[in-house]
């Protein structure tokens, strides 16, 4: 038997269709068709004749398969056919015409609802009915790109359909047909022109969801970063607490040590008193033995005039002390551990107060901010430095163009920075100044008439006069002041509502107001107070750098 690669495609193609064989059958005069291809053909005839030689059929006869044409079919292609094409891939269309393995699709056909492969779509090429056919590039599912209502192609998008009913959006795919009936005077646009809108809205689309993706690629970090500070402040905390609990554990071995040793001396004092007395006492036995050894001695002495004699001198007894009055009590040491327990209370007490304070002013300078100075909130008698950091009173008013933010009562004067949120801390050295007031102004603190500065006015600050400390509130806080304050720490938690101010120097806290409500930008405000004729109040404030080792 002949192999199929040495028959050609003319060899085992249909005389009707001219395509290769599909289910070839034979007529009796020996001539073979597809088997679809002759029972149309003879549908359409009165009379049965083969097409290939005229033979003339009484009846119509019955076809016969012809299994050796169908072997050689198959095996032709499978051997040749198959090797010339791709098979058809996942996500391919593959042709509707091939029965055993399929082959991609080259194009699909409108008319005949049927993608072919380039094998099957010959006779598109050749016939001159099947050229008229529109051809496509190769879909699927065919039957769902075609209107159920007129059979046509959906190849319009009806503009005023989808507006009507967005989720109804494959519904506004029209054919050229629903026009003219259900969609006549809608607006309608080529499916590709619409694809290229929706196609720019899917890259504006894209570009949204990019954002939103790097925003909460942002947010990932920044909860990941709020980790690695939370770490930072935990090693930090822990660290602190080490010193403090490092410096209490040595506070109280020391008054350990000092209880032990005043429990001590009271003991050894009781013994050397108890010593003293026995030595005493041993001394006046031994001259009481010593006259009992006289008294024997002289009782046998027969010479009447030596015992007269020696006599007189034994009638006085040796010099003694009345020891019935005399006695040593132990000592107490009821009470002694409660008052050392008590001054060790004491002294822890300033011990952790100094250490916690010393914690915390070291936690509220890391959120140290650079604070200068703003000219144009300054009153007309201040003098600020070039770079913004000092301030006094000039003594004479300065023209100066009138400016809705600048203060005219009081010789005030704002940072330029604002702080709406989160936490900042700035310090003021206020040495040799006999008057000043510092803290965090709101923006909108009236800055033209006579106010009481406290919190309900919008001002949150510590000032000095008279040798008085003040927190400005109603009432207003007084506050011990500590000799020698020259440095003076401020520390606001906005969101925390806290406002608080620290001894830098000592390392001490001074004051902290709490439950405040902060609705608007926060400042830092300084004043220098009024200069003293006498030469006294004359320094500046200064906003000073953060120094840890203060």
């Amino acid at each position: 038997m002949a192999s199929a690669t040495s028959w050609s495609e003319e060899n085992l193609s249909c005389s009707i269709c001219l395509d290769v064989f599909n289910s070839p059958v034979s007529t009796p005069c020996g001539h073979n068709f597809c088997k679809t291809c002759i029972t149309r053909f003879w549908d359409g005839q009165v009379q049965y004749k083969c097409p290939v030689c005229n033979t003339l059929f009484q009846t119509r006869p019955d076809l016969q398969v012809n299994t050796f044409i169908s072997e050689m079919v198959d095996q032709f292609r499978s051997s040749v056919r198959v090797k010339e094409q791709p098979c058809v891939e996942p996500a391919e269309v593959s042709c509707d015409v091939c029965t055993g393995t399929q082959l991609k699709a080259v194009k699909s056909c409108l008319v005949c609802f049927t993608s072919f492969c380039q094998t099957h779509l010959e006779p598109h090429q050749r016939v001159a009915g099947l050229k008229r056919h529109r051809l496509v590039e190769p879909m699927d599912r065919l039957e769902d790109r075609m209107c159920k209502k007129h059979d046509r192609l959906l190849e319009l998008f009806c503009q005023t359909e989808h507006i009507i009913c967005y989720w109804l959006a494959f519904f506004a795919c029209v054919c050229l047909c629903c026009t003219v009936t259900d969609h006549k005077s809608h607006p309608v646009v080529p499916l590709k022109e619409e694809y290229e809108v929706k196609t720019a809205q899917l890259g504006k689309i894209e570009s949204e969801v990019q954002q939103m993706i790097q925003e909460r690629k942002r947010k990932i970090q920044e909860i990941k970063d709020t980790v690695e500070i939370s770490k930072a402040d935990a090693d930090r905390e822990i660290a602190d607490g080490v010193q403090v609990f490092t410096a209490l554990k040595r506070s109280i071995e020391k008054w350990q040590d000092e209880f032990n040793q005043t429990v001590k001396e009271r003991l050894k004092s009781t013994e050397k008193q108890v010593e003293d007395l026995v030595k005493k006492l041993e001394q006046e036995i031994g001259d009481l033995t010593n006259r009992i050894s006289e008294v024997k001695q002289l009782s046998h002495t027969e010479d009447h005039l030596h015992f007269l004699q020696t006599f007189r001198s034994l009638k006085d007894p040796p010099p003694t002390r009345d020891w019935t009055t005399v006695e040593v009590r132990p000592p107490s040491y009821v009470g002694t551990l409660r008052r050392a327990l008590d001054q060790l209370e004491e002294t822890l007490d300033m011990e952790m107060k100094k250490l916690r304070d010393d914690a915390e002013l070291k936690r509220v300078q890391q959120y140290e901010v650079d604070v200068t100075l703003d000219p144009d909130t300054a009153h007309p008698h201040l003098i600020l430095s070039e770079d913004g950091k000092q301030v006094h009173d000039g003594d004479v008013g300065k023209k100066l163009p009138d400016n809705p933010k600048r203060f005219t009562r009081y010789l005030f004067v704002l940072a330029r920075q604002s702080f709406s949120s989160g936490r900042f801390y700035f310090e003021v050295h206020i040495k040799d100044k006999t008057a000043w007031v510092l803290g965090v102004a709101r923006e909108s603190i009236n800055r033209k008439d006579v106010i009481s500065l406290t919190p309900k006015n919008g001002s949150w600050t510590l000032f000095l006069d008279n040798d008085r400390l003040i927190f400005s509130d109603n009432p207003a806080v007084h506050l011990p002041l500590r000799a020698g304050l020259k440095k003076v720490g401020v520390f606001v938690d906005y969101d925390e509502g806290l406002v608080s101010f620290y001894d830098v120097e000592a390392r001490v806290h001074i004051y902290s107001a709490t439950g405040c409500t902060f609705s608007e930008p926060l400042y830092p405000i300084l004043c220098p107070s009024l200069y003293d004729y006498e030469g006294k109040n004359s320094s500046p404030l200064i906003i000073s750098p953060v120094n840890q080792t203060d």
